[in-house]
Parts: structure tokens; C-alpha cells; sequence
């Protein structure tokens, strides 16, 4: 794969640097054939970092005549390494050593046989292609990890979208299955109300009393309701007075756990209680999955009206998976926002993975 044609810029930096050097050349030499090449190499120069390979053949052949040319056939072919694929920069390389053969044999150097100089110009060139190969290999890599990210992130930022949509999904189908039968039965007693306008006046007061009670229901059902993953074999929703149960029972199956329990039992919404389970349950679910083996901390207390769950543990070979099996943190946070708190999750200065959610106490 070949590289994308530099920037103007580039184009002025390199052409600068190789007239000077070919202005130099210039200095030990009067011929006129070494005018014509020098101007010949630097037009040369500016055109090869476009066509490294059809420009790179002509200063190769230009190092025939003239050893003026040899500043720009020599970065010909580094270019040509760095920027089109092997075959076309080692066939650079080949016309450059043979113009620099053609030029040692018939404009010899002084005190250096002819054997020595071909060698030299051998060696310089391969020097230049592995040089131009290995910094294409790491341009092609770095340019290869940086969409690798970029893709990952765009991948990520997907399943975080599915997570979240996945958690909303759930609550709509728990807000259905929780208000449908209170619902129904506010709209049973509603149409007796209607239909028998001449029932008795304790029927109708008691008609309208189970109306109210069952209104108030639904709506502090519709404030608490949360997404519960609900299981066929499991009939009861978990609250906070579970979670002593869910860390022993986590501790008999091996665990370590030390559990500090300062919060005096609050006496939490529903939807509260259901959730602050939820996050131990899931803090211990990531510590198991990603910190195998580490000791697990689980704080409750109560802090200015609001229930605090921390939970810490080392961390592990894997930080936890924003978008793991089940819900997951992103589906946590969700649902800890729904209940009205915040939850956070970071690995301390100590190397902890530190989980944090506050969750309101008090009903409203």
C-alpha cells in the first residue's frame, strides 16, 4: 500500500535541502554537462515525492553523467522506500547503483578503485531501501492502529447506544406488566360505577374507594418501576434488606468479602431498595469476573438524607466491560438515574476499582 502524496510544504523542505546540496556539488566542477544535470536533478527532486518511482529512474540515470546528481538520486530512492511498495523501490535502487557504476567507471574518484566505489554505492543504497522499507512498515502500523482505535471507539459507542436502549426496552415492558392489572382493575370498578348508578350508597363508596387506592398504587408503582431482569423460576424481586444474604451467600461460594453495613436500615422506596441490591449484586458479579481471587469491600451507610453503596476490590488483568454480559455498568447507570442517584466507577491512585452509588432515602 502506498503512501498519500506529501504536502506542499514537504515538497519545499526536501527541494531546498537537495539544490543545496547540489550547489555544493557544483562547486568542485566547471563542466557544462554538470550545469545541465544539476538543473535536470533539481526539477527532478520536486516531481519525484509525487511519482517516486517514474522520477527516481530518471535521477538514477542522471547519477550516470554527473556526480551532481547524486544528492537527489540517492533521497530518490529513500523515497521510493518510504512511499510505493517493494518491487518499484528496489527497481529505483538497481538503476541508481547502475548509474553510479556508469558514473565511477567513466569519471573515476581519485585514490579509489573502481571495485571499492561500486561496493560503497551498493551498500548506501541498501542502507537507504531497508531505512525507507522499516519506516514505511511503521508508518503503515501506527496508521493502522489509529483506525484500529478509531474503530473500537465507534464500535464501543454502538453497544453503549444498545445498552442503553436494551435498559429502556426493559423498563417499558416492566411499567406494562406492573400497572396493566392495577389498571384494569381502577377501569373494572370505574364501569360498575357507570353502568349501576342506582347501586347502593356503601357499593358505590366502596366502588370509589378502591378507584383511589388503586390510582395512588399505579402511580407510585410508575414512580419506582425499574428494569428487573426477571427469571421463570424466580417469583420475588430482591431489595436492600437482601444484600446480607446476597454476600453470604457470595462468601459460602468463595468469595472475600468484607461487608460494613452503617446505613440502620433505612426504610427506602421500592424502587430504591430493588436498585441498591442491583449494584451489589452487579459490583460483585464484575469483581468475580474481573478481579478473581481479590478481596471484595462492600460499604452501606446513609449521608445527608441519601443511602451511599461503595464497593471496592484490586483490580484484576481486565477492567471491567462497560457493556459486559447482562446489563452491565451502562444499564446500572441507568438505572441508578431512574432511581434518582448517581453512580460512579474508577480505578483509585492505590490500583482499586472503586464503585460508588448514591441513591435518595427518603420518600417523597
Amino acid at each position: 500500500m502506498s503512501i498519500p502524496d506529501p504536502p506542499r510544504r514537504a515538497v519545499v523542505v526536501s527541494t531546498a535541502l537537495i539544490g543545496t546540496l547540489i550547489a555544493t556539488s557544483l562547486l568542485a566542477t566547471h563542466e557544462p554537462i554538470d550545469i545541465a544535470v544539476a538543473a535536470g536533478a533539481l526539477a527532478g527532486t520536486a516531481v519525484v515525492l509525487y511519482r517516486p518511482v517514474g522520477a527516481g529512474l530518471v535521477l538514477g540515470l542522471l547519477a550516470a553523467l554527473s556526480p551532481v546528481a547524486t544528492p537527489a538520486a540517492t533521497f530518490a530512492a529513500l523515497n521510493a522506500a518510504r512511499r510505493r511498495p517493494l518491487r518499484g523501490a528496489v527497481t529505483v535502487a538497481v538503476v541508481g547503483i547502475a548509474g553510479h557504476a556508469v558514473q565511477g567507471w567513466w569519471r573515476p574518484y581519485p585514490g579509489l578503485i573502481y571495485a571499492w566505489w561500486l561496493l560503497l554505492m551498493a551498500a548506501a543504497y541498501a542502507a537507504l531501501l531497508g531505512w525507507g522499507t522499516w519506516a514505511q512498515a511503521h508508518q503503515e502500523l501506527l496508521r493502522s492502529l489509529r483506525e484500529r482505535a478509531r474503530r473500537a471507539e465507534a464500535e464501543q459507542g454502538r453497544r453503549v447506544r444498545e445498552a442503553r436502549l436494551a435498559e429502556r426496552t426493559l423498563i417499558a415492558r416492566e411499567m406494562h406488566d406492573v400497572l396493566a392489572h392495577r389498571l384494569s382493575l381502577v377501569a373494572m370498578y370505574a364501569g360498575a360505577l357507570e353502568y349501576r348508578p342506582d347501586a347502593p350508597p356503601e357499593r358505590l363508596t366502596e366502588a370509589a374507594g378502591v378507584i383511589r387506592l388503586g390510582v395512588h398504587q399505579a402511580l407510585d408503582e410508575l414512580r419506582e418501576v425499574i428494569t428487573v431482569l426477571r427469571h421463570e423460576d424466580v417469583g420475588v424481586v430482591q431489595s436492600l434488606p437482601d444484600v446480607p444474604r446476597l454476600v453470604e451467600e457470595a462468601v459460602a461460594a468463595g468469595q472475600t468479602i468484607r461487608f460494613h453495613d452503617a446505613s440502620g436500615a433505612p426504610d427506602v422506596p421500592a424502587l430504591v431498595g430493588r436498585t441498591a441490591f442491583r449494584v451489589v449484586q452487579e459490583a460483585l458479579t464484575n469483581a468475580r469476573k474481573h478481579a478473581a481471587g481479590q478481596p471484595v469491600t462492600v460499604e452501606l451507610r446513609t449521608d445527608d438524607g441519601r443511602l451511599v453503596i461503595e464497593v471496592c476490590n484490586p483490580i484484576g488483568e481486565h477492567l471491567p466491560d462497560l457493556t459486559g454480559s447482562g446489563v452491565g455498568l451502562v444499564g446500572l447507570t441507568e438505572r441508578v438515574g431512574l432511581a434518582g442517584g448517581t453512580l460512579d466507577h474508577a480505578v483509585t491512585a492505590t490500583g482499586e476499582f472503586r464503585l460508588r452509588a448514591e441513591l435518595p432515602c427518603r420518600r417523597d
